[in-house]
């Protein structure tokens, strides 16, 4: 068996933050800065990641897609696939007949794309086994948002607060912007100039003027868009099951580091119990249904560190199995990741 280190290379996910600094005076048609590690970047670096869940009926994989032109045999006919639109072919063959095996067999050797765009030759069905089996081991790995399409190019102004340096930078595609993110550093403020325009999963173009309206629409895809919702899961069962670490608490700045090492399990009574090196306290949480059926989680402490948290209506963005991302949207926006421990 080959081993799958030559065809593995994970792109880490960027977290949550923001940041002001000198860019916001450069451009007018600038609407405030975000770093690598801002809740805006992460999101949009998925957004600009390959489509990989329109073929999982041949791969079986919402991580990686194949590469055009090849062929694939089903109830033994060959199809010839040299775009998406030939997908609509697999599905017409599987749906001719309630008595066939259905079963889609990839014809080798092929090239397998990560969502991060590194391409991979695929010699047989054994390698391509092994790769599969693979990504199935990471289900809560976050994924390509789909149903949002940027219309290309944008500009992005760009401080570095090393060498006191601005610029800007035109990105042309999908695949420009996830590198221009994926190679941005720790000094580095971006800054995108709006208005930008987008086409939602309705195939309705919109026109975006700041940072918020970015993040709402990506937030608006992630709920309605069907390939973002493969999976149904249920938040309570989802936050009470183990344990949980503050990956990110961002209100006004970065406060982060004040709850490392703190771990939180959160109970079906409603009780959430943050313990650090032996000690420990008890606060409460609640989720409610609010309006259009968002969920909002509430939190109740009394020590001075934790009841920060409280008086804070946090939305839920998203979550899944591993991560709990959540921001509360007023005059400023703060934001509040968890991650299972």
């Amino acid at each position: 068996m080959l081993s799958l280190r030559k065809y593995l290379l994970i792109v880490p996910f960027l977290f949550l933050g923001s940041c002001q600094s000198e860019i916001d005076e450069q451009s007018s048609n600038t609407q405030g800065t975000v770093t690598k590690v801002s809740p805006l970047t992460s999101y949009m670096q998925r957004v600009a990641m390959v489509p990989t869940v329109q073929d999982n009926v041949i791969d079986g994989s919402s991580y990686c897609t194949l590469k055009f032109p090849y062929t694939v045999t089903v109830n033994n006919t060959q199809i010839a696939l040299n775009s998406t639109a030939d997908y609509q072919k697999v599905f017409d063959n599987i749906n001719a007949s309630y008595y066939d095996d259905d079963i889609v067999k990839i014809n080798f050797p092929v090239t397998m794309v990560y969502y991060n765009y590194i391409e991979k030759f695929i010699p047989n069905q054994s390698d391509f086994d092994d790769l599969i089996d693979y990504w199935n081991l990471y289900p809560d790995l976050l994924s390509k948002i789909n149903g949002l399409n940027i219309n290309y190019p944008i500009t992005i102004d760009i401080y570095n607060s090393a060498n006191q340096a601005a610029s800007s930078v035109s990105i042309v595609s999908d695949q420009s912007f996830f590198n221009f993110i994926k190679n941005l550093t720790d000094s580095q403020y971006i800054s995108l100039k709006f208005p930008i325009t987008i086409v939602d999963y309705n195939n309705q173009t919109k026109s975006l003027n700041n940072n918020q309206d970015f993040e709402n629409a990506i937030k608006y895809a992630i709920d309605n868009c069907p390939e973002n919702n493969l999976v149904t899961l249920d938040f309570d069962t989802v936050i009470t099951n183990g344990s949980w670490t503050i990956s990110y608490y961002f209100k006004d700045s970065d406060k982060t580091a004040s709850y490392n090492g703190y771990e939180l399990v959160f109970k079906s009574d409603k009780s959430v119990i943050a313990k650090k090196a032996g000690v420990s306290e008890t606060g409460q949480w609640e989720c409610n249904i609010i309006q259009y059926g968002a969920k909002e989680l509430k939190l109740n402490f009394s020590s001075e560190l934790f009841s920060k948290l409280n008086n804070t209506s946090w939305k839920l963005f998203e979550f899944n199995n591993s991560q709990i991302n959540l921001r509360n949207v007023g005059n400023t926006t703060d934001y509040l990741s968890l991650i299972k421990k």
